[in-house]
């Protein structure tokens, strides 16, 4: 756990919700080191780490002497705590929408497409046609949601948490070949957002832990 004022995240640089928060503390410029817990090498699973988070999923930020786990919660908490670069808009209606695109990634699309339920499938086909066929689902939705919403970002001109939680998404898709084709305001929006520092930064192929075969792609 992090010592005094040190910030400490507790992720593995390919999933989506380690990236999504990384996300987060660049855009609020929190300095942090990063404790890899491999997914691969089941670290998640060993005692040492679910006496930090129970659950044994990440991320966990140990942070303000509290260990935080649920990537969405923790973004929250950095929002209200750190409160100067807003991730959420300041009228209700505007974060009701703001949440309505997050928690459709967050709760509907990455769920079911995540690295627990791919292992129940038999091979690399099946896992592809899964994950093909659940995000398209999704994003159908989120395409018809940003087409009222989106300005440069997914509402609007300002970086919200709808956008921090897409951009890992996308780039899941592409993992596993899915047609973009149909999602032109997704895939316009997760381009603008990919030539922002803090995204490049956060992104899962400029990590401590990423593979040298993935640097620099």
């Amino acid at each position: 756990m992090s010592q005094n004022n040190e910030v400490t995240l507790y992720g593995y640089f390919r999933s989506s919700c380690s990236y999504r928060t990384r996300i987060a503390l660049n855009i609020k410029n929190i300095p942090y080191k990063q404790h890899i817990v491999s997914l691969i090498k089941g670290e998640h699973k060993t005692p040492e780490y679910q006496a930090i988070q129970p659950l044994g999923m990440v991320p966990a930020l140990a942070i303000d002497g509290e260990v935080i786990s649920q990537s969405m919660a923790i973004i929250e908490y950095l929002d209200e705590t750190r409160p100067d670069v807003p991730l959420l808009p300041s009228d209700p209606k505007g974060r009701a929408k703001v949440r309505e695109i997050a928690y459709a990634v967050a709760m509907d699309i990455q769920p079911v497409t995540n690295m627990r339920i791919l292992q129940t499938l038999e091979d690399d086909k099946k896992k592809a046609e899964w994950v093909q066929k659940m995000t398209s689902h999704g994003f159908k939705g989120i395409e018809t949601l940003l087409a009222k919403t989106a300005g440069k970002y997914c509402y609007g001109d300002s970086i919200t948490l709808a956008d921090l939680a897409l951009v890992p998404q996308v780039y899941n898709a592409a993992r596993f070949n899915v047609d973009m084709t149909p999602y032109p305001i997704i895939s316009r929006v997760n381009a603008a957002l990919l030539e922002h520092p803090a995204f490049k930064a956060a992104h899962p192929h400029a990590q401590p832990d990423t593979p040298e075969e993935l640097r620099n792609k």
